[in-house]
């Protein structure tokens, strides 16, 4: 074992106890104390499933996982146990992974806008590979980190942006202008990033911009640079009703490699999967805290009265402050489920979900048909694994959700096999064929044989 991750960082489970039951534990202990605290329950055995199957699916790419995506202790741990690189966008996060032990090696500053005290930062840790786009950010690097290795942030897409302000890369009419004046200042380019987001991963678009990262690497290397080093970025798919599945994605995704970066070209290819790991994993509960009828607008000449129809606001137990943060990255909010099953018969209402009364811009989610709730009552929400991660509240006085950790067992010998350390039994052997996750119905099972070594995947 590496030893990021030990059986002190989570809880086991045996085979049959899933991760709605801990839920539901967890529920009656602070219903019974009258607790109304919001929390999440991460299935790291899910982690493991999806890391095992992107080493499958994409055999010759590397994963660096976006800390910005959930810097929660759990998951960086059990990714470094698994090898895994990390991708940092500041000082917090570079201190984040590596105060766990995390090599500097395996840590990439992708960010392309870096502030200066933060690059000086990541040269004292040791972080050398990071990224650039213009000559501004070239030139903080030039004076801020002389033994920088920097990867050319591309972009291939000519199409408007809706949010202009956060589009990344430069145009490949400029990279020769940029890789000149990287060499005048002695700044070491050692290969290509490009990132296509979560509806960026279309075989067109994909190979789009692998054909201009080709054309790129072409420049670096007539400019004498050792180019060796290709990021395709992030946007793999995180839940399985995505219009493509992860599978379909990394089939079209190695068509292009071997087409513009084969294999034996001696070009390392490395990816920022972020919700594709940790989404499915973590499932939140919040509770409902207020609540309000808002008057319904008297039917029209000719329209049904609504009778008992009511418009009704919920106010929950955290916000888009905490863990519905993941809003303001254009993420739907998952539809609730209730904890409580409603009376048969029940009428439902149109209803509303906000964060914590006092703030008026605190919305979730809107014309929602749910029967009516009661303060007190509880909502869970699945698929909450990205972007709702908060290490500090911006508002300050509230509580940070706690985060229950599990894993299977079947799981935790995986992790060990996959590692190289063989099952202490013929039982155990068996059993790591079975399903990892501890989570709901899992349809995958994953047989791995003790093939891989922790120097195979990073």
């Amino acid at each position: 074992m590496n030893g990021y991750l030990n059986e002190s960082n989570f809880m086991m489970v045996e085979e049959g106890f899933s991760t709605r039951d801990l839920l539901e534990n967890i529920l009656v202990e602070l219903c019974q104390a009258s607790d109304q605290q919001a929390f999440f329950v991460a299935d790291l055995g899910d982690i493991v499933k999806k890391h095992l199957r992107f080493l499958k699916a994409l055999p010759r790419v590397k994963p660096y996982f976006p800390v910005k995506c959930n810097g929660s202790e759990g998951v960086i741990r059990l990714l470094a146990e698994l090898g895994a690189g990390f991708a940092c966008t500041n000082k917090a996060e570079i201190s984040r992974v590596q105060n766990i032990g995390v090599p500097a090696d395996k840590i990439f500053y992708s960010s392309p806008c870096k502030q200066v005290a933060h690059i000086k930062y990541a040269a004292s840790r040791g972080v050398r590979l990071m990224a650039f786009d213009n000559e501004v950010e070239l030139g903080k690097v030039a004076r801020s980190h002389p033994h920088a290795r920097m990867l050319l942030g591309i972009t291939a897409d000519s199409s408007p942006s809706a949010h202009p302000s956060m589009m990344f890369g430069t145009t490949l009419e400029s990279c020769r202008h940029l890789l000149e004046a990287a060499k005048e200042q002695d700044v070491e380019v050692v290969g290509v990033s490009f990132h296509l987001g979560n509806s960026g991963l279309e075989p067109q678009a994909f190979a789009q911009s692998l054909a201009a990262a080709q054309l790129a690497f072409e420049m670096g290397t007539e400019l004498g640079y050792q180019m060796h080093l290709l990021d395709i970025g992030g946007g793999f798919p995180g839940t399985e009703d995505t219009r493509a599945r992860f599978e379909e994605v990394a089939a079209g995704i190695n068509a292009a490699l071997d087409l513009y970066f084969p294999d034996g070209c001696g070009v390392e290819i490395v990816a920022r999967p972020g919700r594709y790991y940790v989404t499915s994993a973590f499932t939140f509960a919040a509770s409902v805290t207020a609540m309000a009828e808002v008057p319904v607008d008297q039917p029209g000449p000719g329209k049904e009265d609504s009778g008992s129809k009511k418009n009704l606001v919920y106010h929950l137990s955290d916000g888009i402050y905490g863990a519905f943060s993941r809003l303001l990255f254009d993420s739907p909010c998952p539809r609730p489920q209730l904890h409580k099953r409603p009376a048969p018969g029940h009428p439902w209402h149109s209803s509303s979900l906000r964060g914590p009364p006092g703030h008026a811009e605190d919305g979730i989610a809107e014309g929602l048909e749910l029967p009516e709730l009661q303060v007190g009552d509880w909502l869970i929400f699945e698929d909450m694994g990205a972007y709702s991660i908060t290490t500090s509240s911006p508002l300050g006085e509230r509580p940070q959700p706690q985060i229950t950790y599990a894993m299977s067992r079947l799981a935790w010998k995986t992790i060990q096999l996959f590692q190289g350390k063989p099952p202490q039994s013929d039982d155990d052997r068996e059993s790591v064929c079975a399903p990892l996750s501890c989570g709901w119905e899992m349809a995958l099972s994953l047989c791995v044989a003790p093939v891989f070594a922790p120097t195979g995947i990073i």
